[in-house]
């Protein structure tokens, strides 16, 4: 059975979605204007629509698997679960208000806000017990109250120039933190998916690590390990050198620099560096 798969088809998730689709080894589209395409060799169709209907689509079962933002998902409040995160797309909602003027959750009580995301606010609201008036505006919430519709909006805020350039600043606590993620209709998940979500997995793993192959004498073979225990344990193999073995290993990308610092430190040669494009572990 093929797997119908949603993918944002413009915004700030879509190119990035496309990237990790493609370097899961899956056919991607080469013309904005498409709708459809179907990957007959992975057995998959991909249907490019916009990322706040994705989760209605996977929520009522007319497709299988879904990417879109944690955000439009809650939004939704389709019946659709989040499966697992991607890495892209990051940010965070907060409410905002004039400048100075508002400090708190509890200062929000009665007063008017604008969102693009109701269902998030609204019930971020009900359960933090505060009553005030929701409204939904798409596109730029901040001139709203500039406009005079609205107190108080409700946002996502990434640079925060935006909001500045209004006049408004940010107060309370984050309402919600978003980023890509994977979602499926709970229950209704074809057998394929599972291919699928280990394939991504293994391209988020890829991009987060790198193996690194270095030199080292046997005698201090166990402190580099101790330094760089790897993801499933290094490769040791003996070198033409008498006493000196080659050892590969997977470790994080970010901290690697300095990993081969106190490698070389500790006597490791020929430290070597290399991207992973995807794994299955």
């Amino acid at each position: 059975m093929t797997l119908r798969i949603a993918v944002p088809n413009k915004g700030s998730l879509s190119q990035s979605a496309t990237d990790i689709l493609r370097e899961s080894g899956y056919r991607q589209r080469s013309d904005s204007k498409e709708l459809a395409l179907v990957d007959a060799e992975n057995d998959v169709e991909f249907f490019y629509l916009r990322p706040r209907d994705i989760a209605l689509y996977v929520g009522e079962g007319t497709l299988d698997v879904g990417i879109t933002g944690r955000d439009l998902l809650l939004d939704s409040g389709a019946k659709a679960d989040e499966v697992m995160s991607l890495g892209f797309g990051r940010s965070r909602f907060h409410f905002a208000g004039p400048t100075g003027r508002y400090s708190s959750l509890e200062d929000l009580a009665g007063l008017r806000i604008a969102t693009s995301y109701v269902g998030v606010v609204e019930d971020h609201l009900f359960r933090n017990g505060v009553d005030a008036t929701v409204t939904r505006l798409d596109g730029a919430v901040e001139t709203s109250i500039q406009l005079g519709v609205a107190d108080v909006i409700a946002d996502v805020v990434e640079t925060g120039s935006t909001l500045r350039a209004a006049g408004l600043a940010t107060f309370g606590e984050v309402i919600l933190e978003s980023e890509a993620v994977l979602i499926t209709r709970g229950g209704n998940v074809p057998d394929d998916f599972e291919i699928f979500r280990r394939r991504l997995e293994g391209v988020l793993v890829a991009r987060s690590y790198v193996m690194m192959d270095y030199d080292i004498e046997e005698s201090n073979l166990a402190g580099a390990t101790d330094l760089a225990p790897g993801r499933e344990g290094p490769t040791i193999s003996p070198l033409g050198k008498p006493g000196w073995v080659a050892v590969r290993v997977m470790v994080p990308r970010s901290g690697a620099q300095r990993l081969m610092d106190d490698l070389y430190s500790i006597g490791a040669r020929a430290i070597l560096l290399t991207d992973i494009h995807a794994c299955r572990l």
